[in-house]
Formats: C-alpha cells, structure tokens, sequence
C-alpha cells in the first residue's frame, strides 16, 4: 500500500496503528474494573470511555500521552475517595485545572482528575487579613472578581488569566503580567510568593493543611508522629543535611521555577513553609484540595506609558533603570511579534497606539487618583528623556486604550501560532529568566542562537523580571529537524544558565524541561529533588515522568517522526490549511481562551455546560485524534466526535475570537456530511435544512402555511413534524415574499450614470422578515444608487450547513455563480442583509470553490449595508436619528466582517450607541429552534448577556440586530423588537421627511409589524370553514356507523 493510499484510508482499517485498548490500566490493572470501582464511590462523574480519554490527552505543549480515564470530583470526599481506590489498583494521578500548561504536565498515562467543572469556588474572603480561602479549579478571574469589592487583587495574573485555575498556577507556580507589581508591592513575584497554605492529599491517603511552620509548631508536629510527623521530620533534616547546597545552586532571580524551586524554605532559620515548597511541584508530590492565597492592595487607578525603540535589545537595556521607579507592570514585545499581528489582522487600531520604534515596553504605575498614577509616570518619563536616544513616549490615562494595549501583549501566544506562509511555531524554548539587569544582553544572545540554528521567533514577555516568551519555528516532526532541536535545547539551557538564569520563570519544567534540568543543576542538587518527591510521593505515582527522572524532550510528542494522519477526502477545500483537512486540525494549540466564562463569542456551549467536549479546543482534539484512530477509531462515523459537535451553536465565534482562527462551524458541516452518508438526518434538518424550498411553496399559500403554523393545535402538530421545540413560535411567512414586492412596486426612473448595487434577497428577510429588505431599497435609493435583484430566485444555503448537507449547498453555489456571473464580472457590488448568508458569501463561498475566479470575486464584492455605506461611499451623510441604541452582533457578523462599520454609521446618525458584548444570542440560526437538549442550551446562552440588557433596556431606546435568528430570540423571549441597521436608517430618513421622532416608548412598532404576515383572510377563513365542514362530515359518519 503506497503512503498516499495508506493517508486516505479510514482509521480504523489502517493495520500499522497498534490500539492500546481500553482493558490496560496502570501496571497492568484493569481500566474497566478501575472505572467501576471508582464509580461505586465518586459522587462526580466517572469517564473512562474512548473521546473522554482522547480530550484530556493533550495541554498546551508539545505533548500527548492518553490517560486511563478521567475523573471529575465533585468535593474534596470525591477527590480522596478517587485517590484511594486509584492507590488499590496501582494507578497514577493527575491533577488538571484549565490544561493550558506549556510544558507538557498535564498529559500524562494515569487517571485525570478534572477540578475545572465542580471545585471550582472562592470559599471565603478575609479582607483584613488579604487572605482568600479557594478550590483548585477556581478560575483566576473569578477571584479576582470577587476580591475586588475589597480593593484587593491577587498579584500574579497570566496572560490566560480568564481560564487559567489557581491549582494549575499553584502547580507551576505561575506568575504574570503584573507579577512586578506583586515583587514591589507584595510578597513576591511567583504564585507560591502569594501563596499561605494548602490542604492537601497524598498518594498514600494523608490528608493534612500545610502552610508556614514556626520551629515550635514544627517541633510539635514531628512529636505527634504519623504519617505528617514523618514528612515533616524528613523535610527538617532534607533542609540541615544540604543547607549549603540549596544556598548555592538556586539562582538569584525574580522568576525562578524551574526544578524544586522552594527547598530553601527548609534551611535553619526559613519560615519552614510547606506550602511554598510545594508550589511548582506540578502534582508530581501531591494533590491540592485547597488553598489560601495572599491578596495585595489593588490601585485604584493605574496609567500606562508606551515606550518605543530602535529594537527590542535597546528595550531591554533600559529595564534596570525602569525597575527604580517600582512600576506594577513592565512588558516588553518586539518588531516580529507586531509584524505577526498586522499579518493576522489582530487588534488593526490597537497597534496604530503604539509609538515609533521597532521594540516596546509596556510600563503602568499606579495610584490612589489620576494625578498620583500620572506623576509616577511623568517621573519616569523625565529621567528617560535625560538619556541619550530616548524612547519614543505615549502615555495614556484612558482605562480603555490601555486595556486595548495590554490585550496586544497578551495576545503573543496566540499571534506567535499558525503564521500564514510561515512555518508552524511551537513552545519548548518559551519561557527563559534572567536577572532583569541582565535582559539586553541576554536577548541579544538569544536571537544570535536563533539565528545560528536557523530558528524564528517573537521575543516579548515579562522584561521587568527578566523573562522571555516566544515560539520557536521548530521541526518536531523529521528525525533530522528533532536532532536539531535537541541540539539547541541543550546549547540554549547552557546559555541561560551562563547568565544565572532559570530554564523557566513561570511555565514550569514537565517533560519540555525536565531533562535539561541537569543543565542547570548539578547531580547532588537532582538527587535532592528526588528525595524531597520520594518524601511526599514513596511510590512515585503522583504524574510520572515529569520534572523528576522524566521522559525525554522528544518522546511522546503530539507529532514526532511517527505522526501520519489519515488523510480523507472532503467537500470544503481548506485553502488556508494548504487544503488539507489534517492541517486543519492542527491549528489549536491548547491557549484555552474558548473556555472563557465572559467575554466575546467563543464558546457558547462550554459556558453552558462547563464540559471540555463542548469547547472549541476539546472539539478540535477529538477531530485530531479521529485522524489518528488510535482512542478515537471509528472515522467519518465516530459517535464521541458526532456527541461532542452536536451542541456546537455554528457561531464562527471561534473563527473571530480564537488566536489561530479555528473555525468549527465549518469542521462540524464537514464532519456531518459524511457522518449523514447514506442515513437518515434528524426531522429538523429536512425542515430547517431545507427552508428555502419549504418558504418558496410557503410563499404561494401564506395565508394557508400560516393556519397551519400559528393555529394551536396544527402548530403542534407542525412542530412535532418540523423537531421544533415545543416552547418555540414557529415564524410567520410574509403575505407578499419582498422579491414579489420589489418586482411589482414602481421603482423610480434611472438617472444615466447612476451607480448601480444588487441587494441579495435572502431566504429569511424575502419570506419572513421582508420589511427589512424594503427599508434597504428605500436607504440604497435614498443615498442615490440604483437596486437590482437578481432575476432568479437564489440562496446560498446557508441553513445546509448545519446539517452537513454540503452537496446540495454547492449545487446552490454554482446556479448563484451562474447567474450572476455578468454581474460579479461587472464588478457590480452585492449587499447582503443576513449576516449569516453574507458571511457565506466572504467565507464558505472560497472555502467551496477556492480555485474558481468569480467565487473569489463575488466573495471580495459582498458586503454588508453598513460595511458599504461606510467603506465605499465616502461622501455618504447618514441621516440623524438623536436617540439611545443598543447594538448586538451576530456571531457570524462578529467573526468574518466585524462590526466596526455598523457602529460607526450608527453613530454618525447621532445615535448613543451601545455595543453589547453579548456573544451569541443563543438561537444561532436553527439550533435555538430545535426541541430537547439544544433549545435549553438556546436559553441558556442567551441569558448570560443579551436577554437580560434587552429587559433593562429604557422602552424608548432602540435594540438592533441585524441577525434573523437574534431578533428572533429576542422577539421570543422577552417583550421587545429588534430593528436592522436598514430599518434605523430607514427610521431617520422618515424623520428627516416628517420633521418628527418616531414614538418614545416600543419605537419600533412602526417599522416591525404583523401586517404583511397575516395572510389572506378570506383564504384563511375559507380553509377555517372546509375544515370545520370535514370534522362534521366525519363526525356524521362516525354515527351513522
């Protein structure tokens, strides 16, 4: 069989892959006696099947190694009663929080115990104290929320500080953006700085609170005996025994972590503290039930000044004299991690903040007011313009400008991934420290090694500690690029080391670093490590093989020289994946930032459900394992992949928010378009699928088709038929489709050389909504351009996307390409209203048919109204509307066209507009629709944001929602109507006739009405009464019997 033969054949039947099976546990055990025994005690949920082990096989590195099984507890009874059924069998732990590690230590073979979707609590709050009493799966930002209210802050925050947990930072001992802060202000810069105790769980079932330990307390513990007396005694004598090695061998940094870092808390006269020493030990010594945390004061208001300079060394340069002045943040980024954003398209107008300089440094300060922040600033400022060749300086005292600027910093994990005609970029180099005088040189040498293995990186991070953040173009994938790459490791950990420096100032060791901690560390040094594990962990089953005797830097890589994934044959092209569906699903790296609880689109269902399967990255890992067929075997046909993507809302709020664009809508159509080969889809697929056919026969009969949906007892009997949940209100079909409108209305008289646009009448604002599509020909017209339709009916068939029928999408496609074909090579400009069908146009449409020229021209000549009005007609003057607004997006909107240019125009019409960050509104086309699991989910998302700010919304203010299904949502749940940008400007341009403001209160009733979906009457009487007349036939006949 020849390489290409063996890549296009399905998983299952490739005979060179060796499944492992799901009968072998942990040293021989047996993983469904494992998984039983668990189950008779856990609380919480028990998952030992095929995709849940394939979800948890990965984190954020290089790494895969597939677990046993996954456990989440529900408390901390769970967690022990988890631990001591895995001791009986003999398996290995893990504990995971978000699974964003970096360095491979959240993928391990052995039971996951998930702490993300239950324990995931602020338990209590001592203001007075500045403590916090929190579970390890307690994301930070909900902390910090929560501490807030006291004027507190918890100083070390990740850039991944909206998903990351406090167990995983506990574990790696995690520092951040603001770190600096927590170095001058508070206890320190690491998170086991601010860390003051833990309760924790041994392997061998010891549950005990640890924390700092005066020498009495410490005596007393060692008296009392025990299993803790025995630890303790055995850390005393660790800290005596090699008092002078641990004084000598750790480096004296801010950011040291890597190794055991904090063993120099058992040295004669340190606080003795056993919850510091066990920070960063990355679940290899125990498991974390709680912890209590250290808090610091927060600034009341914080001012952020933006240098700029010739390059990043010169940045780096300036850092010591930048330190004096005690800023809370102190960033730096180069030429290339800016480069790589414009060529993303990531934060346009963020970057235009940025001053003249090829090398920056982000520098906040922070005051009890305006001026206190301000003069910290202009301190500095002052001496930095005394030097020679100052930077260039911008400060900015707006709180939004510098959340805008410290988002482009945060982005560099994200921006530094999947560069376009670049290769892929990969962590195992990412997060080196040195002391922070030493950061201008060190980057110097730095790049210089780059340079010489042929390497490209973005070199930003935290420069006021003296750490580097990149990702390295690595091969990870031929015998030849892997030896290169060990190489470099071992010549880079040299060079950091030469400088005093540590392998990792916050991403911690695992299996990236563990082998190279002989670089940094002598082997006596190691071999205290190895004691201090074998104290808490005698059988060495807390997480094997990382940081202590670990597996080497290129075994078990998620690629390697044996990566080969099954190659199939697909409908959509992937032209930006080099048309390769493998590729593909290669573009997640772990970030996390789809398991956000707030904020932005992505992702919906994850935030509703909590579960690993429904967020974009657990869907995108059960995509890559299904083309490996090792736990995820069944191909096209696979029902943990089916599971995991039916609650998928098809929003594109991946494509928008995500930092390497994963479009899961568009995986999800092509994954169900095979998975549906030759079975039946559900009733609502047919139904909702195929509504453009259903609304065109509709459109003959409305009056009729409107009995039958909106009379009580056939809407029923229609929504069971249709799968439309019972809850639902079917939409009403318009009394005149607005394609038979625009046909028979007078249009006005063509003026010679006007310019000429299609208005692309869509399925959904021709037969449902088509007051909307009218408003658009009275705005195009207003503004002095002709309007034309196609002659055909036509749709992009967007709805087929959902349901996977890809084939007959195509079809549609190509009668439009057909068509329109004078038109698209015309130039002629086509304006979309359906955001979605619009979206399909500038995406789907290229995805299809990416070698066909018209499809790449009628994609560049599609735009919204907004995007056109604003975009292309420069000296258009939007007529004044002076009222209050708010604005949702589509998701679809928000993630292919963005909604800068709806804003704007609506603005520029004096409206006092408000631009929700609502996500999705949860209807998300179809899905809100459907009955069962689907329509609670629909409610559920919409109730985060949305829905609530519509019901708080003044009756006078406007609520806009270019979407169908939005305004539907909207419409269905709660008491308002939700006007298109076409009928605002629609709503001005009458008030720019009439003189006059429509009325205060609902002023949308005049522009969304019942009227043209009422039907004909007398059609609707006439079929009242036939039927009136067969139930009294029948009934005669029933007695006549």
């Amino acid at each position: 069989m020849s390489q290409t033969e063996l890549r296009q054949t399905p998983p299952r039947l490739r005979e060179e892959i060796a499944y492992a099976g799901d009968g072998a546990g942990a040293d021989g055990g047996d993983a469904a006696e494992l998984a039983a025994a668990l189950r008779r005690v856990v609380r919480g949920e028990v998952r030992f099947d095929a995709g849940s082990r394939a979800l948890y096989a990965t984190d954020a590195s290089n790494y895969r190694q597939t677990p046993i099984g996954v456990v989440l507890p529900r408390d901390k009874e769970d967690v022990i009663q988890a631990v001591a059924v895995c001791r009986r069998f003999g398996a290995p732990i893990l504990g995971r929080g978000g699974g964003t590690s970096l360095a491979g230590q959240c993928c391990n073979t052995a039971v996951v115990l998930d702490f993300s979707k239950y324990m995931n609590r602020v338990l209590s709050i001592d203001p007075e104290a500045r403590l916090a009493r929190v579970q390890p799966g307690v994301v930070l930002d909900e902390l910090q929320a929560a501490v807030k209210a006291h004027g507190l802050v918890f100083g070390p925050d990740p850039a991944t500080h909206t998903h990351c947990t406090l167990g995983g930072m506990i574990g790696n001992n995690s520092c951040g953006i603001h770190s600096v802060m927590a170095e001058f202000y508070g206890p320190g810069a690491r998170t086991s700085d601010n860390l003051e105790s833990l309760e924790v769980l041994t392997y061998d079932g010891a549950v005990m609170a640890v924390g700092p330990t005066p020498p009495e307390e410490l005596a007393a513990i060692i008296a009392g005996g025990g299993r803790r007396g025995d630890i303790y005694r055995r850390l005393r004598d660790l800290g005596r025994e090699h008092a002078e090695l641990l004084e000598a061998q750790y480096p004296d940094i801010p950011r040291r972590v890597s190794g055991y870092e904090n063993l120099d808390q058992f040295i004669p006269g340190a606080a003795f503290n056993v919850a510091q020493a066990l920070a960063g030990t990355e679940c290899t010594c125990v498991i974390m039930l709680e912890a209590t945390v250290r808090l610091i004061p927060n600034p009341a208001v914080r001012s952020l000044l933006v240098l700029g300079y010739p390059d990043v060394f010169a940045a780096g340069d300036h850092v010591p004299l930048i330190r004096r002045h005690r800023p809370i943040g102190l960033e730096g980024m180069d030429d290339l991690l800016i480069h790589y954003q414009r060529v993303k398209e990531m934060h346009p107008h963020e970057l235009d903040l940025l001053p003249e300089g090829t090398g920056f440094l982000l520098v906040e300060f922070g005051g009890e007011d305006k001026a206190a922040a301000e003069a910290r600033a202009q301190k500095l400022m002052d001496e930095l313009a005394a030097v020679a060749n100052p930077p260039h300086m911008v400060l900015y005292d707006e709180p939004e400008k510098a959340e805008w600027l410290w988002d482009v910093r945060e982005s560099g994990l994200g921006a530094t991934a999947r560069i376009p005609n670049k290769p892929d970029t990969w962590p195992g180099w990412e997060d080196t420290a040195v002391h922070p005088d030493d950061i201008g040189d060190y980057l110097r040498d730095l790049r210089a090694l780059y340079d010489k293995y042929g390497y490209e990186a973005a070199l930003y991070g935290h420069f006021g500690q003296g750490l580097i953040h990149c990702r390295v173009t690595f091969d990870l994938r031929t015998p030849d690029g892997l030896v290169h790459f060990r190489r470099f490791l071992w010549e880079a950990a040299d060079l950091v080391v030469s400088y005093g420096g540590t392998l990792s100032g916050e991403h911690g060791d695992g299996q990236a670093r563990g082998e190279l901690l002989a670089r940094m560390y002598s082997e006596e040094m190691l071999g205290v490590f190895r004691e201090f594990k074998s104290i808490w962990d005698p059988a060495w089953k807390m997480n094997p093989g990382k940081v202590i005797q670990p597996a080497g830097v290129t075994e078990h890589l998620r690629l390697g020289e044996t990566y080969n994934p099954w190659e199939p044959p697909t409908r959509f092209q992937f032209p930006d994946d080099d048309f390769s569906f493998s590729r593909a699903t290669l573009r997640c790296v772990g970030v996390g930032k789809c398991r956000r609880a707030a904020g932005g689109t992505m992702c919906p269902s994850y935030r509703v459900t909590g579960e690993e399967a429904h967020s974009t990255r657990g869907r995108a890992r059960l995509l890559f394992e299904m083309l490996q067929g090792e736990s995820v075997r069944d191909g096209w046909q696979d029902e943990n992949v089916k599971e995991a993507l039916d609650l998928c809302l098809s929003c594109k709020g991946c494509l928008g928010d995500c930092p390497v664009n994963v479009d899961m809508a568009t995986y999800k159509a092509e994954f169900l378009s095979h998975y549906y080969d030759k079975k039946l889809r559900p009733r609502a697929a047919y139904a909702f699928g195929l509504i453009y056919w259903w609304a065109r026969l509709a459109a003959r009969v409305p009056g009729i088709a409107n009995f039958f949906t909106q009379t009580a007892v056939f809407s029923r009997a229609a929504k069971w038929a249709a799968g439309v949940a019972p809850e639902r209100r079917i939409p009403s079909f318009a009394r005149q489709p607005f394609t038979a409108w625009f046909r028979a209305r007078e249009a006005p008289a063509a003026v010679p050389g006007q310019p000429r646009v299609m208005l692309w009448p869509d399925t959904f604002n021709t037969y449902f909504h088509p007051e909307t599509a009218k408003a658009a020909v009275a705005v195009l017209e207003a503004a002095g351009f002709e309007v034309v339709i196609p002659e055909r009916p036509l749709c992009c068939g967007r709805p087929l996307y959902d349901y996977g029928m890809l084939g007959l999408a195509k079809r549609q496609w190509r009668q439009i390409l057909e068509t329109l074909r004078p038109q698209i090579r015309a130039g002629l400009p086509l304006i979309g209203l359906e955001p979605s069908c619009t979206a399909a146009f500038r995406d789907e449409l290229r995805n299809l048919f990416p070698h066909d020229e018209d499809a790449r021209r009628l994609s560049g000549q599609t735009h919204t109204l907004a995007e056109f009005l604003q975009q292309k007609v420069p000296d258009y003057a939007p007529p004044r509307l002076p009222r209050q607004a708010l604005l949702h997006g589509h998701c679809h909107h928000a993630a292919v066209m963005g909604m800068e240019a709806e804003t704007k125009l609506l603005r520029r019409m004096d409206l006092d507009v408000e631009l929700l960050d609502s996500g999705c509104c949860g209807m998300a086309g179809n899905f809100g629709f459907e009955a069962g699991e689907k329509y609670d989910v629909s409610l559920a998302v919409g109730e985060q944001v949305l829905l609530p700010a519509v019901r708080r919304a003044a009756t006078d203010r406007l609520i806009v929602a270019d979407g169908f299904s939005c305004r539907e949502q909207i419409a269905q749940t709660t008491t308002r109507r939700a006007l298109h940008t076409a009928q605002v400007l629609k709503m001005g341009l009458d008030m720019a006739h009439n003189g006059t403001l429509p009325p205060g209160a609902y002023p949308e009733t005049r522009y969304v009405t019942e009227e043209d979906r009422t039907g004909n009457r007398t059609a609707v009487a006439m079929l009242a009464a036939a039927m009136l007349g067969l139930l009294a036939a029948v009934s005669w006949l029933w007695r006549r019997r």
